[in-house]
């Protein structure tokens, strides 16, 4: 053995310890090992580097953006909010109609967007149902994890062993052309959990943990400060005095202890045609024009004053007051005021909030009690939480420039997620679109995926570029890119000829299905430790070397790779998935084990069966 190889195979042993032992970040040890390899003379720096430019990198990168885009806009979460209506009150239909949704819609995204998805729908289901929500959340990661099987973009594993088909002058996948293998790993998996989930399942209620933390949604701070029923509209009629005035001058707060939300006015613009209006936030400078309609919060009696004051014409209450002050430029968010913030002691009307941040204060939170009523006088303390209304952009800004205040939950999130409201639609037509690109092979299937993701963003499905990166897993897609270079290494070295002979030798007598049932073992059980998408990128390789050494199709044995990576059920670490439910269910290491070892058994019996069947050697 020359020393090169012993070099690469001591980096190797160190990046898959450093994996199993998980003390460090998968993507700092694939880039320390990428180091190495060029350090230690194995690989040239554009050997090393080429897996960034690879398209399975770039592939990966676009599916996120698309998979943001199915997420933001609310059309997974809205198909599965209809088929679960379809239980009614049985928890069997529950459990098994939920298995297939998260089956059906995990065909199209990760499996991690999928569980984080589907989550918060299933506890609250569950809990309204009076049903430990451990006992459906083991089976969510379960099946989402099979749910890679079902398309091509299900799984990088797919997408891995399909290009390095491609690389070595074989066809690559179809599509759909693991879709077989799919729904024969779906119908095994669901079947062995419907069976089991009453015997090894835990279902203890306060094993559960919150399903999603501390989240404060728009629509939470609001029944928090009891908003409702305080937001009112006003047009404005041409007779009006209150016209051409700004609202600085007309001191709402002080005057009438009112704030005004935003204005809704007709477009002057163009020709009116049809009735164009937009909306405006309410600010100081902002000034009043005829035919205005304003949405100002306050208390009825003083409402009143205000209209009869100015002869302005009441149109009543605001029903839904989450959906008038949230939109997709316009928010509302809770901030707390910092130890040494220059706010503390002083008034809201000193402040002069709207004028330096262009937002407004429509409440104050101390200690539980919530004022909304003269808040111009109030005196700010230490502890206090004050909500803010304005401009989503506006927003973001306060929580990245002001270190006078803490901006609570998540406004980007929120923002995002109001930007996309009302179009899953497109969504839905975007994602179909790209499907059909890759199905019939129109563009490569890197373009068609890219075509998706400029799709979501120019449609608006997305709120901009920085949506786009903020919900890539860079973790994952410096990982993948990082890890391929490895496969090069083994091979220039004679490695990879080492492995592959090395599972020839031993199970070679068995013909080439002994050596299938050795590539699947050993890659399922190192997938168990370390992430199926590097799993997949070790093994392929050594898979391919096989399959030629023993004259049969690599086709079968990139399949058997790309399966066996994908069945992490028998540890928590094995997958994101099962870390994501692990807390949420309030599982134990122990429970992963007693409930994934069988199924991993059952799955390899299945695929043993299923893969020569569907891709003989």
């Amino acid at each position: 053995m020359n020393v090169q190889l012993t070099l690469t195979f001591l980096i190797l042993g160190a990046t898959i310890f450093a994996f199993v032992t998980n003390k460090i970040r998968a993507d700092l040890v694939a880039i320390v090992s990428l180091l190495a390899f060029v350090i230690m003379d194995i690989l040239t720096p554009v050997e090393a580097l080429a897996g960034f430019s690879n398209s399975v990198v770039l592939m990966i990168a676009g599916l996120f953006v698309v998979g943001a885009g199915i997420l933001r806009t609310g059309l997974a979460g809205m198909a599965g909010q209809l088929l679960l209506k379809w239980s009614g009150n049985s928890e069997l239909k529950l459990f098994v109609l939920l298995l297939i949704i998260v089956g059906s819609v995990g065909a199209f995204m990760s499996n991690t967007g999928t569980v984080a998805l589907m989550m918060p729908i299933v506890v609250s289901i569950a809990i309204s149902m009076k049903v430990s929500p451990s006992k459906f959340l083991l089976p969510l990661s379960y099946v989402a994890s099979l749910s890679g099987l079902m398309t091509l973009i299900a799984s990088p594993t797919n997408l891995i062993v399909s290009q390095l088909l491609v690389d070595r002058g074989y066809n690559k996948l179809g599509f759909f052309e693991v879709t077989p293998i799919g729904i024969v790993g779906m119908i095994a998996g669901i079947t062995y959990l419907v069976l089991v989930r009453n015997i090894l399942l835990p279902n203890d209620q306060n094993r559960t943990q919150s399903n999603e933390g501390y989240k404060l949604s728009p629509k939470k701070i609001i029944k928090q400060y009891d908003l409702n029923n305080r937001l009112f509209k006003i047009s404005v009629p041409e007779e009006s005095p209150i016209i051409e005035t700004s609202l600085a001058e007309l001191k709402l707060p002080a005057k009438y202890m009112l704030c005004m939300m935003k204005i809704h006015r007709k477009s002057q613009e163009g020709i009116n045609l049809l009735p164009m209006t937009y909306q405006e936030m309410a600010g100081p400078t902002s000034v009043i024009h005829a035919k205005d309609e304003l949405y100002v919060q306050g208390e009825i009696e003083d409402i009143h004053r205000f209209v009869e004051d100015y002869h302005l014409e009441m149109q009543g209450l605001v029903e839904g007051e989450a959906d008038e002050l949230v939109s997709k430029h316009l928010g509302i968010a809770e901030v707390l005021l910092t130890p040494n913030s220059s706010f503390i002691n002083e008034t809201v009307s000193s402040l002069g909030f709207r004028e330096k941040y262009n937002l407004n204060i429509i409440g104050i939170n101390r200690k539980g009690g919530y004022k909304l009523q003269d808040m111009v006088s109030h005196k700010l303390k230490f502890g206090d939480a004050i909500l803010v209304q304005g401009a989503w952009d506006e927003i973001l800004l306060l929580a990245r420039e002001t270190q006078d205040v803490v901006v609570v939950g998540q406004p980007k999130e929120h923002a995002s997620v109001a930007a996309a409201t009302g179009k899953a639609g497109i969504a839905g037509i975007i994602m179909l679109f790209m499907i059909i690109l890759m199905a019939f092979e129109i563009f490569p299937a890197v373009i068609s995926v890219m075509i998706g993701a400029v799709l979501m963003i120019l449609t608006g499905c997305l709120r901009n570029m920085e949506d786009a990166y903020s919900n890539m897993n860079f973790e994952s897609i410096v990982l993948v890119a990082a890890m391929l270079p490895m496969a090069t290494a083994l091979e220039k070295t004679g490695g990879m000829t080492i492995l592959s002979d090395g599972i020839i030798n031993a199970l070679g007598g068995f013909g080439p299905y002994g050596v299938l049932i050795g590539i699947y073992i050993l890659t399922a059980i190192f997938g168990q430790f370390i992430s199926n998408t590097a799993t997949a990128v070790l093994f392929a390789p050594i898979a391919m070397s096989a399959a030629i050494a023993i004259e049969v199709s690599p086709t079968t044995f990139m399949i058997a790779v790309a399966v066996a990576a994908s069945m992490a059920f028998a540890t928590p670490i094995a997958s994101p998935t099962n870390a994501l439910v692990m807390t949420a269910g309030g599982y134990k290491f122990m429970d992963f084990v007693r409930i994934g070892i069988p199924l991993q058994i059952i799955m390899f019996i299945v695929m043993m069966i299923a893969i020569p069947f569907f891709f003989p050697f």
